[in-house]
């Protein structure tokens, strides 16, 4: 114990009232050390480059990794003198452009190049800026339903427009670096001719369908023998037919079909031949392989690809009053809306409500000769009393009006206020061709008519039978 005792008083214990400080400096050392380490750990290593921005690091990935480039031993060690470190910078690499899209504009009733534009969310700063250009602005001011212009853009901001204009010019307009600029573009047309030939065996429609004639051709076809065939009720099974028609193309491409240059028909064993001539003046139609109009004052029916539903008949029973009643004109049965056209050229002098003949036209004509064309479902517009007519203009469209059973056109044709039989009445001859240019037009006619003579028939069947000459009665 007395070895203890030196020790124990040599111990100073610390008095109670510096305690509180010491706790108070190990409080305030690790409060202040603490925040410290935390800077030092968010502070960048100098050693390491400064991080990517986000793009940066997405070009970056997309690129792959970095490879430090070999430098020669005198740059590196300027660069390690300046600041310890060398790096190598990535080539910047432009970022993809979208791609451009191609819109159709279809021009629908009431639109305007506004409203198509907006539509389809286009720019409409770009359609102001196009309007600019003279060309542009006399191209696209007016646009009618059905037409198209095609449109090159990058998110609505265009890059190219482009409408064709007609069959061999196109408008182009293309973005410049101030504003737009617009030109005609000239398309490559070149002309062939084509023959098509068949014998019908249910109509003249289907065999001409058959033989890949368009719509275009067969209207034309029938309107060139429209003076001298009735096609509502002439034609029969194993008349004959064949054309020679220009085929344009277009960029190496066939379009459409032109005019027809030659034609022959025959009907009933009868032959009617057609030879287009154009005179040195422009003007052109079809004439007699001897130089014979074929054009006539009157067509034979006021119709295309129609029937005779009734005949002029002066005993015939009416199909609606059931009583004897003299049918006076032609009934030609035919849908509803059919366009129905002047019979010849002349002058509106009755258009309106007439009795049994419901909404009815009468045109005066030369030589005091007058047609009546009834049961119409409307006028056209332009057609008013005192108006001039030309053969072949639409003057209404085929209804039911007044007393009728089915929808057809009533055609009367008065001669001196005679009836006469539309069908059948010698209708007058138009001039022929101008003798001064006679020679002209057989030394260019020739070569057509011996291709129509060496052409050889091939037979067109109908895929659809039909009855042809039908005669259902339809009218009053």
């Amino acid at each position: 114990m007395a070895s203890y005792r030196p020790i124990m008083r040599d111990y100073k214990p610390v008095p109670a009232r510096a305690q509180p400080r010491a706790r108070w400096m190990l409080w305030f050392v690790t409060g202040l050390g603490l925040p410290l380490i935390l800077v030092a750990l968010l502070l960048p290593d100098p050693d390491q480059p400064p991080p990517l921005a986000p793009e940066a690091t997405e070009l970056a990935m997309s690129i792959g990794p970095v490879q430090k480039a070999e430098e020669p031993a005198s740059t590196a060690d300027s660069s390690a003198k300046s600041n310890g470190v060398s790096t190598v910078i990535p080539p910047l690499v432009a970022a993809p452009q979208p791609e451009q899209e191609r819109t159709v504009l279809t021009v629908r009733r009431g639109d305007s190049l506004d409203r198509l534009f907006r539509r389809h969310n286009l720019s409409a700063a770009d359609l102001a800026a196009i309007m600019q250009d003279d060309l542009a602005k006399k191209h696209l001011r007016l646009v009618k339903p059905g037409d198209e212009i095609v449109v090159l853009h990058r998110d609505g901001r265009i890059s190219e427009l482009s409408r064709e204009i007609n069959f061999d010019s196109s408008l182009k307009v293309g973005r410049e670096e101030e504003g737009f600029s617009a030109g005609m573009v000239k398309h490559a047309i070149s002309v062939r001719q084509i023959e098509a030939k068949g014998r019908i065996t249910s109509s003249l429609y289907m065999a001409a369908a058959d033989a890949g004639v368009s719509d275009r051709t067969i209207m034309n076809l029938t309107d060139i023998f429209a003076w001298d065939i009735d096609f509502a009720l002439d034609i029969r099974q194993g008349d004959e037919f064949r054309v020679i028609v220009e085929q344009r193309t277009r960029d190496g491409v066939a379009v459409v079909e032109g005019e027809i240059l030659a034609a022959e028909f025959t009907n009933q064993g009868e032959v009617f031949r057609a030879i287009r001539y154009k005179d040195p003046e422009g003007n052109s139609g079809y004439f007699t392989p001897e130089g014979r109009s074929l054009r006539k004052t009157f067509l034979r029916a006021p119709l295309s690809f129609s029937r005779v539903s009734s005949n002029f008949n002066p005993n015939r029973r009416h199909p609606v009053l059931n009583t004897i009643r003299a049918h006076k004109g032609v009934d030609y049965a035919a849908a509803h809306g059919t366009p129905v056209k002047a019979a010849g050229d002349g002058k509106v002098i009755f258009r309106g409500k007439k009795g049994g003949y419901g909404n009815a036209v009468i045109l005066q004509h030369g030589g005091n000769i007058t047609t009546l064309y009834g049961h119409l479902s409307n006028f056209n517009r332009n057609v008013r009393n005192g108006s001039r007519v030309k053969q072949g203009n639409v003057i209404g469209y085929v209804g039911q009006t007044g007393l009728a059973s089915g929808p057809h056109l009533h055609y009367e044709y008065r001669k001196n206020g005679v009836h006469k039989n539309p069908r059948t009445v010698r209708l007058p001859q138009a001039e022929p061709i101008d003798p001064a240019l006679k020679a002209d037009f057989l030394r260019s006619a020739a070569p057509l008519i011996n291709r129509l003579d060496d052409t050889p028939l091939v037979l067109l069947e109908a895929k659809n039978s039909g009855n042809i000459g039908d005669n259902t009665n339809h009218e009053t």
